[in-house]
């Protein structure tokens, strides 16, 4: 045998062991995990394997390289098939100030510990958790809508950063999606916005295995996908072997080459590929294969039957000749060309380490509007559409979007040169997502882990479509920002199915979740300042449809308390109040006038704007007391929402003034008699706070 079979023999033999040896470090983990999904990377080992080995430009020794290719694992439920990657690729570790050490992102001894209590390998990916983990997935259908915004941001940032020879982004994004990833309705919206934008950097993986967690797919799945995404636009293309290494590579040679749409690869797949009695049954879905199935399945493989957590010699080092010998020579090339960019372009590059730094430019806050008193005043949505438009010139990478509603959020970014971001423009900066909020809330995610702050707008309560999204943001301690108008039954006559009632308890009720609801203009520009300094929170913003007064800052509080949460905003004279009255948003001037009405009767009252809880939360005990005073019992609150929750707030004897059912149709000012608010009845409540204390 000549040295050139010999070698060819040697390097299948290698794709094969290491191969198995994916396979089988996902097949131990679940079983001492004794929970877990196997099937899924027993029957993608050689998918994945194929794809990082070959084609996806990623250095392993640098996970942050600003143009590496993207793995998104959509069906997070297979995270052993990543966890596995990342550990025999040798990806490092990344600390939290973004520096890279020389330990692993996932050693060994951290599959081993799979879904155990503070291991970083948890159920599924979270990827604030694991350096190399792009974006934290598992709800179905969340990883794909990732990826447009992933894919977006990189022809953004191309459109907006490179230069004549100088192309400093091009990267491409992977994504692995499972029968529910397509089944889910946020799968439809990916693809179909991705199909209208062009986004030929965007590859899907879909693992065609025929089997969902209940049993075979087609009790509930029985559609052509291929058909369905030819007509969205998409590029198919088919493998019939999902271990068909040589089929696999022309298709991944396929979609790098395809320069005017996004691709799907429809790959024919095994689930528990090799396991005797569990291949292609939901058995091998979503519980371990049991010990013997174990070692029934490893004699397929050929594999030392009762070796665990077994990495053959030869394997990590075949995976240093791959990716990363290709990965390391791609960036090496990359930085000595970033190198001259930043010569060449030092304010660009100056730019590029402030977004991923998640660092605001110089003079980002420079001619932000103050709002003058005014009686009459104007809606939030309104004066937030101001603040935007001046923040985005300030802040060159904000760019965003509403699904189909910018007009009416009034979210157009206007200045000149702001653009719109379409297939013959991805320079541009407002986004138009269509009706799909669904992945408009995903995106916004995608764009924010690729460093642009990015935000996305709606009725208030569409939040709901979007609440997948906006959890994941929490989870993931990302800034994305989403804004919300049309936040009560302050729209009116569109009626009860428009008019938000739940909304605000619920994303008050989110961990890690920033919720914003301004009481004036003024208090809108605070708030946007609070929401262009954050770097590891969400945000939601929720605004008015309704003109509301501007306050005379000279006669109340000043609107910088809004950066503690909670303020006082009118108080009695001797600062000792017979009576609280606390608000947020519009609900805030009534609190107000009916302030005044009790001042005049002689009854000390103090009013409170309480634009953000979870912010006031933070606060110190001394300035929550200051606030609210404890021996202050005399308390109303007064919000166009649930009441619920303002119960932390006004006590046991405290009154509460709000919605204790949906809305109705009707002129704004019919509505808000019918449902109390107004400055006699709240007035009255204050009396009845008083009278109980």
């Amino acid at each position: 045998m000549v040295a050139s079979e010999q070698a060819l023999v040697t390097g299948q033999q290698l794709d094969t062991l290491s191969i198995n040896t994916i396979r089988t470090l996902a097949m131990d983990a679940v079983q001492q995990a004794n929970s877990g999904h196997p099937g899924a990377p027993m029957g993608l080992a050689a998918v994945t394997y194929c794809l990082w080995q070959e084609f996806l430009r990623y250095d392993p020794e640098d996970p942050k390289w600003l143009n590496r290719d993207r793995f998104v694992l959509s069906n997070g439920h297979a995270s052993m098939l990543l966890y596995a990657m990342l550990y025999l690729a040798g990806v490092r570790e990344v600390d939290e100030n973004g520096q890279v050490l020389k330990t692993l992102a996932v050693p060994l001894e951290e599959i081993k510990r799979f879904r155990q209590l503070g291991s970083r390998t948890p159920g599924h990916p979270e990827s604030h958790l694991t350096t190399g983990v792009e974006t934290t997935t598992g709800p179905l259908g969340q990883g794909v809508g990732n990826s447009v915004g992933i894919a977006m941001a990189s022809r953004w940032l191309a459109a907006n950063f490179n230069r004549p020879g100088f192309e400093i982004f091009d990267f491409n994004v992977y994504a692995m999606c499972s029968d529910g990833d397509l089944m889910e309705g946020i799968g439809g919206e990916a693809a179909s916005l991705a199909g209208h934008l062009k986004l030929s950097n965007l590859c899907w993986m879909y693992d065609h295995n025929h089997i969902t967690l209940d049993g075979p797919a087609d009790w509930s799945f029985s559609e052509d996908v291929a058909t369905r995404f030819i007509g969205y636009g998409w590029n198919v293309t088919r493998v019939a072997d999902a271990n068909d290494l040589e089929m696999l590579a022309r298709a991944f040679e396929t979609f790098q080459k395809t320069a005017d749409r996004p691709t799907l690869i429809i790959v024919d797949s095994h689930i528990g590929y090799g396991s005797p009695h569990k291949q292609d049954t939901n058995a091998a879905h979503g519980e371990p294969l049991g010990e013997e199935e174990v070692r029934l399945t490893k004699k397929f493989y050929g594999w030392p039957e009762d070796a665990k957590f077994l990495v053959p010699e030869g394997v990590r080092e075949h995976f240093q000749d791959g990716i990363g010998k290709r990965g390391r020579e791609a960036h090496a090339q990359w930085a000595e060309m970033f190198a001259e960019y930043s010569q060449k372009y030092p304010e660009l590059a100056e730019r590029l380490h402030r977004m991923q730094r998640r660092e605001l430019p110089d003079g980002w806050d420079k001619k932000l509007p103050t709002f003058p008193a005014d009686a009459k005043g104007i809606a939030t949505r309104e004066s937030s559409g101001k603040v935007l438009n001046v923040l985005a010139q300030n802040i060159p990478w904000l760019i965003g979007g509403s699904a189909d509603l910018a007009t009416s959020n009034k979210t157009a970014l206007q200045f000149a040169g702001a653009g719109d971001f379409q297939a013959d423009n991805y320079a541009g900066r407002n986004l138009h997502f269509g009706v799909r909020e669904h992945v408009m809330g995903a995106s916004v995610n995608g764009l924010t882990v690729s460093g642009i702050r990015a935000f996305g707008a709606t009725f208030f309560n569409f939040s709901d479509y979007m609440k997948p999204s906006i959890r994941l943001s929490a989870l993931m301690e990302i800034p994305s920002i989403f804004i919300f108008t049309h936040d009560s039954i302050g729209l009116g006559e569109d009626g009860p199915t428009h008019q938000p009632i739940e909304q605000l308890a619920g994303l008050r009720a989110m961990p890690n979740l920033v919720v914003l609801r301004p009481g004036d203009a003024n208090e809108v520009v605070e708030a946007w300042k609070i929401i262009a300094q954050l770097q590891h929170q969400p945000v939601a913003l929720v605004l008015t449809r309704q003109a509301l007064p501007t306050f005379d800052r000279t006669k109340y509080g000043a609107a910088s308390g809004t950066a503690r949460g909670a303020y006082i905003l009118a108080d009695a004279p001797t600062g000792k109040p017979d009576v609280i009255l606390m608000a947020t948003g519009s609900e805030v001037s009534l609190c107000v006038e009916a302030y005044e009405k009790l001042k005049a009767e002689g009854i000390p009252a103090r009013v409170v704007s309480m634009p953000s809880w979870d912010i006031f939360e933070r606060q110190d005990a001394a300035y929550k007391e200051s606030v609210l005073p404890s021996s202050v019992t005399a308390r109303v609150s007064v919000e166009m929402a649930a009441t619920f929750g303002w119960e932390r707030y006004v006590g046991l004897k405290g009154r509460k003034v709000g919605m204790h059912r949906f809305g109705a149709s009707a002129p704004l000012k019919d509505l808000l008699k019918f449902f109390g608010f107004t400055v006699d009845a709240v007035v009255a409540e204050a009396r009845k706070a008083i009278a109980e204390k």
